[in-house]
């Protein structure tokens, strides 16, 4: 049914279609509008046969997502930014004990200093985790990705995060077409979990593992993680045909035909990106788009295979590695390993400065010319760095 909804309630709408039966729910900005609207469903009768567990932090919520999950339950919650910090140690087990949790990253750039608006730091920072990361272009991709992200989880084992920008979509409203609950029923089966602790039959899930075996574990979690390089389009696929329209996938093509230029992005900037695409190919440039939706795990093959016919490449991130530069940007270098594609790396948008069409249109303009930098930090305040690093270095002598 298309409505005219905030990006925020989409999600949640969505996600109770699902019929989760545990939300642990700790608010932190830029998502807690999602779980106050289930808060509110759940109240309202209208998300029946749920427990929604108000917790005391983020640690507490996935604790609670994984007990709830280990003993048969269908489970979801949502974080951002320090909150995703916070419950590290948790996102680590719920992987490791291979438990099918669904989590939404309304993600947030992380201090200090304190910022509230958004990259892609948060999630980034997890991205060795175990948990499988698909990001969202639009709020209705972010609706159906939660629906692909339950069938996703369940059938593989594994746990998935959500990524979706924090107020550029979890607080705008737009239209979205939101998944209807017959739908989602003939698309996502009750959940059966392939491991669970029962009184009857006695288990032991997350029990300590010494080095006799550790490697074995880790090696069956990169094992699913290729797992998901199937399973993700596969269940895209499937969506199509019960909803009537593309959404998810490993990757995103756009205007890729003849694209001598290809900028690869992840998230909200992919919609700026196509009115850039579109403006230079209208103007004869031969530039094409593609976005990336499963960042873990990294569909290397289906990558190569678009970029076949470039001859240069832009990975435009909202995410730093400090130190080293692009984080995204590693996994496209290697996955053109042997290929003569000129590589560049764009940071743009820290803390959630606006990525403008002018900006991003100079961006194409540099690199089509052979003008762009190795590393390029997207409408960098030269002046203010350069007079921090002179005091820096006054103060040093």
């Amino acid at each position: 049914m298309l409505q005219q909804v905030e990006g925020s309630k989409a999600v949640a709408v969505a996600v109770a279609a699902c019929r989760p039966q545990v939300v642990c729910a700790y608010p932190i900005s830029p998502q807690t509008h999602i779980v106050e609207e289930l808060s509110r469903m759940v109240k309202a009768g209208e998300l029946t046969g749920c427990e929604y567990v108000n917790v005391e932090s983020e640690f507490a919520a996935m604790s609670g997502a994984i007990g709830a999950s280990a003993v048969g339950a269908r489970s979801y919650t949502a974080t951002a930014s320090q909150g995703l910090l916070y419950m590290v140690e948790a996102v680590y087990n719920a992987s490791g004990m291979e438990l099918p949790i669904v989590m939404t990253v309304a993600n947030r750039a992380i201090g200090a200093p304190i910022n509230i608006w958004n990259d892609h730091g948060d999630a980034m920072s997890q991205r060795d985790s175990g948990w499988l990361q698909l990001y969202a272009t639009s709020n209705q991709e972010a609706a159906d990705l939660h629906v692909q992200a339950f069938r996703i989880a369940e059938e593989l084992s594994v746990p998935v995060m959500v990524c979706m920008d924090g107020f550029v979509l979890t607080h705008a409203t737009e239209q979205v077409d939101i998944p209807e609950q017959a739908q989602v029923d003939a698309f996502l089966p009750p959940f059966v979990p392939q491991q669970v602790l029962d009184p009857d039959n006695p288990v032991s899930i997350g029990a300590m593992v010494g080095p006799e075996a550790f490697t074995e574990v880790r090696y069956l979690a990169h094992h699913r993680q290729l797992d998901a390089l199937k399973t993700i389009p596969r269940v895209a696929a499937e969506f199509a045909a019960v909803f009537g329209r593309d959404s998810g996938g490993l990757v995103r093509p756009y205007r890729l035909d003849g694209a001598e230029t290809v900028v690869i992005a992840l998230g909200s900037v992919f919609g700026t990106l196509q009115d850039v695409v579109d403006h230079e190919r209208d103007a004869g440039v031969s530039v094409g788009l593609l976005g990336i939706t499963s960042f873990r795990p990294f569909p290397y093959d289906a990558v190569r295979e678009a970029l076949a016919g470039a001859k240069r490449v832009v990975v435009l991130e909202r995410a730093l590695a400090v130190g080293v530069g692009g984080i995204v940007a590693t996994d496209v270098r290697s996955a053109l390993v042997g290929a003569e594609i000129d590589q560049r790396t764009v940071i743009a948008g820290l803390g959630g400065r606006p990525i403008t069409v002018p900006s991003l249109r100079g961006m194409v303009t540099s690199a089509v010319a052979g003008e762009l930098e190795p590393l390029t930090f997207l409408d960098l305040d030269a002046v203010v760095v350069e007079r921090e690093l002179a005091r820096v270095d006054g103060s040093a002598r």
